[in-house]
């Protein structure tokens, strides 16, 4: 590693930043040494994306100075951010999955070669990630590679062109805990090297167990920078909210009836791999079923099926008693189902439209809103307004478009929007994925007043602690099978840990 000038990597020195008069950051100083995994904390709209993006040349600052190794540098553009050493893989990654590693790697890089061979990419690919301590298969497709492989991937690209400062946005939000356990390896490696690492995250254990020292930012103002040791969830959960909150929840005997069914279910994957092998699961009213598995074991797939939106090669899905096997997605709207997706983004909202019309993406045909051959502009306007405000969603206006808005807030929307259909049944998806603590309590508490109200509730959450915090009953899958289903007062972590590895426990009840 180049030898630095100065003890910090990168200082930002009274930042302010502005969107339509509005202030996100406002004279923030914030300082990162060499040689350590800093977080950085806040609750969604506190400006860590914004800070982010000033630093990693995305956006510009309206008032302040950013310094890399003791040099105040002018970073207008991401390419002046890499080239002043600071590097960013944001929370979606940017690679084109037809292509190779290598491929990938090389992309847009000015360093390549021209008119350069398969065999030369590869090579050097190799080099490289010898000299970083980084390796991933090179002439693999993206799309083949695991969530965690292609995480790598953006890393070396990163890395590749010379950064030195790594900012990682939100990295474990799309990963298993191992595949976060081995980034987490990453991290202390590049550390060990003499790089820095800027790690934004809402998971308070993880920042806890991998950072040296944390940053906590709320309503754009700097609160604290401090060590990592001796601090503890609870603490750094009131600095970013300014308030101690705790979820209490009454897990209690279920005896309400059966509403949704899935039985005997196989379906296959996108590559016509079969994900759901010969599913049963009920679930019953006044309930929350959680679905315990590490990500990939068909969990996906389930709640695709079930939402209609993939298709059943074998068994039915019914919902009391009705076949809604296949669909149509408005037949299960009818009927009272509900679906916070996985993906919020691509499949819950439409980000290009205003917050509006998401609103009522799932309700344009109701009496409220229709008027036979047409939408009731002020019906769909006052709809809209009263799931905002009842949602707690931060908007300058409904009118505003929706893809602006914060992770939290976007997804308060599609929880609340889909609430309301939810009579019956509730299929809660990964419902916290990238909230903070304030926003994910939110969505929790929305979750279990579905289930006091008497809505059937299927929760999937990749994060074991979650499911055991939410769950009346756990069901544990792997590999597209059911391999054991817990009451909540009889869930052992272990034996559920062990069925998440594909172990069978004899007498462990699978329907």
């Amino acid at each position: 590693m180049t030898s630095s000038n100065s003890p910090y990597a990168v200082e930002a020195r009274g930042i302010s930043k502005y969107f339509g008069g509005v202030s996100a950051l406002d004279g923030v100083d914030f300082k990162v040494q060499w040689s350590e995994v800093h977080a950085l904390l806040g609750e969604n709209g506190a400006g860590k994306t914004t800070l982010s993006n000033v630093l990693a040349g995305i956006y510009r600052a309206d008032l302040g100075e950013v310094a890399v190794d003791g040099r105040v540098q002018d970073i207008r553009t991401p390419a002046q951010a890499i080239e002043a050493g600071i590097g960013m893989v944001h929370q979606h990654f940017k690679l084109v999955e037809p292509m190779t590693v290598a491929e990938n790697i090389h992309l847009g890089w000015p360093d390549t070669p021209t008119m350069v061979s398969q065999k030369a990419l590869v090579e050097r690919t190799e080099r490289l990630m010898e000299d970083i301590g980084l390796h991933v298969d090179p002439t693999a497709k993206v799309w083949q590679l695991s969530v965690g492989e292609q995480q790598r991937v953006e890393i070396l690209r990163v890395l590749a062109r010379g950064a030195r400062i790594l900012i990682l946005d939100e990295p474990t939000a799309v990963l298993t805990s191992h595949e976060a356990r081995d980034l987490f390896k990453v991290m202390r490696g590049l550390v060990a090297g003499g790089r820095t690492v800027i790690f934004i995250s809402h998971k308070l254990n993880e920042v806890l167990e991998v950072s040296d020292r944390i940053t906590v930012l709320r309503d754009g103002v700097h609160e604290i920078t401090r060590s990592a040791d001796g601090a503890t969830p609870q603490e750094l959960a009131r600095l970013m909210t300014g308030e101690e909150r705790t979820l209490e929840i009454d897990h209690r005997e279920i005896t309400g009836e059966i509403v949704l069914e899935v039985k005997g279910v196989t379906a296959s994957n996108d590559r016509g791999v079969v994900a759901l092998s010969d599913v049963d699961l009920v679930v019953r009213s006044g309930e929350i079923l959680g679905i315990a598995g590490v990500s990939g074991n068909g969990q996906s797939e389930l709640a695709e099926v079930i939402s209609a939106m993939r298709p059943v090669d074998a068994g039915s899905v019914t919902v009391e008693g009705r076949d809604v096997t296949n669909g149509p997605v408005r037949k299960l709207a009818d009927l009272g189902v509900g679906h916070i997706p996985e993906d919020r983004i691509g499949v819950g909202m439409v980000g290009s439209a205003s917050v509006k019309d998401n609103a009522v993406l799932r309700h344009y045909w109701t009496e409220e809103l229709s008027t036979g051959l047409s939408l009731s502009r002020q019906g769909v306007i006052d709809f809209a307004t009263r799931l905002v405000e009842e949602a707690r969603v931060q908007t300058r206006s409904i009118f505003a478009t929706a893809g602006q808005m914060s992770g939290g807030n976007q997804q308060r929307l599609v929880a609340r929007r889909e609430a309301l259909l939810a009579d019956r049944v509730l299929l809660a998806v990964h419902p916290t994925r990238g909230l903070d603590v304030l926003a994910a309590q939110e969505v929790q508490t929305a979750v279990i007043g579905q289930r006091d109200a008497g809505t059937a509730v299927m929760f999937i959450s990749d994060d074991l602690d979650e499911v055991l915090l939410m769950s009346d009953r756990i069901a544990v899958m792997y590999e597209g099978r059911i391999m054991g289903i817990f009451d909540r007062a009889d869930a052992d972590r272990e034996a559920i840990g062990l069925m998440m590895g594909g172990h069978s426990l004899e007498g462990a009840v699978t329907s």
